[in-house]
């Protein structure tokens, strides 16, 4: 048993961490009120908890529903405002609950997608951008303008609403959109953010924007209140768990490969099933400078063959080549230049098959003729 351990200690502790680290995803990831963006709950910096505190400590009496039941039991009149945030999780029949129980209260929804923009009954298009400069208020609403005039909003994203009426505007359009009687669009949602409302005039913005009555109430849609005939984006059908636990897969994933892919010792030798004969080799490379038509390396070949094997037999160096010329050529009573065309590597090199056939043929008559001495 202790042998099993030790040779599958590494793969059990790889897999228990990734069991561990998915589990926390998946804890972390379905808990309620924790992780959703411009959630009142929600202590990172995409959530509005400051917001909401701020707004209680003022004396606006802040009330969260989180289904769309337990808003039609929550009081609504005049002068309530009823904040919409994770609105992609309308849908058409949420959406009509929605504004048929607000009436007459003022509904401000944050950060809108196409889909909730055609829950609500709005027909325009939002354009988003990155913007790289504050932008001052300039409300073309009276009601807005009382309460937002002067004050400037600085945000890391933002969706212009090209409505007739609205504060923040731009070139194509509102940040801050009046798209019907009593409802906004809010396409500055960084105003709510933790990490963001600090920044310009964003906190007053928001306390100003969502603390106009004695009352708020926080609607937080619910997927599980939807209809089945309900259009929703694919974003709100994934369950919040799925992308950790994909990027926890993935590391796993990672950690699995460099595990199994590492080298674990030295390369092992083995000997050579076959042993391949001496003249299948002379062929194969003979057959190599043929197919390659390099003759010059062919003759250089032969001729350091012929050289070591004259240098060998009359016991001369090989490193001397005129004095190998001249040995050999007295050696075997031969002209000397006719020796050095034979040996040196200098001489020029044969320029068809036929001459380095004649080549070869020389010189192992050059090397029995050596021999014999």
């Amino acid at each position: 048993m202790r042998g099993l351990w030790e040779r599958h200690r590494t793969a059990a502790l790889i897999g228990a961490g990734t069991l561990v680290a998915l589990a926390t995803a998946v804890l972390l990831g379905t808990a309620p009120g924790t992780s959703a963006i411009h959630d009142p709950d929600n202590p990172g910096g995409t959530g509005a908890r400051a917001v909401a505190r701020v707004l209680a400590d003022e004396g606006v009496d802040v009330e969260v529903a989180r289904s769309a039941s337990a808003l039609e039991d929550t009081a609504v009149d005049a002068g309530t405002t009823v904040l919409v945030t994770s609105p992609d999780n309308l849908g058409r029949s949420t959406a009509r609950r929605l504004l048929a129980h607000a009436g007459s209260a003022t509904v401000v929804v944050a950060d809108p997608g196409p889909g909730a923009v055609e829950a609500l009954g709005v027909e325009v298009d939002g354009v988003g951008s990155v913007p790289d400069a504050p932008r001052g208020a300039g409300c073309t609403d009276a009601a807005l303008d009382d309460a937002l005039r002067g004050l400037a909003v600085d945000v890391d994203r933002a969706t212009d609403w090209p409505t007739t009426t609205g504060c923040f505007g731009g070139r194509d359009g509102w940040w801050l959109a009046s798209a019907d009687d009593g409802l906004l669009l809010l396409g500055a949602p960084g105003i709510l953010e933790n990490d963001q409302v600090l920044r310009a005039d964003n906190a007053t913005v928001a306390l100003r924007l969502l603390g106009r009555g004695d009352r708020l109430v926080w609607y937080v849609p619910d997927l599980a209140d939807l209809a089945a005939d309900d259009g929703v984006s694919l974003r709100t059908l994934l369950p919040p768990w799925l992308v950790p636990a994909v990027w926890m897969a993935g590391l796993a994933m990672v950690a699995v490969v460099w595990w199994r892919g590492r080298r674990l010792g030295p390369l092992a030798t083995e000997p050579l099933p076959v042993t391949v004969r001496a003249l299948e080799t002379t062929h194969a490379r003979g057959r190599l400078y043929r197919d390659a038509d390099d003759r010059a390396h062919a003759a250089r070949a032969l001729r350091r063959h012929s050289r070591a094997a004259a240098a060998a037999h009359l016991r001369l160096p090989t490193d001397d080549g005129d004095t190998l010329v001249r040995d050999v050529a007295r050696a075997v009573a031969r002209p000397g230049d006719e020796v050095a065309a034979l040996l040196d590597d200098s001489a020029p090199p044969p320029r068809t098959d036929e001459e380095l056939i004649r080549l070869a043929d020389s010189l192992a008559a050059l090397d029995r003729e050596v021999r014999a001495t």
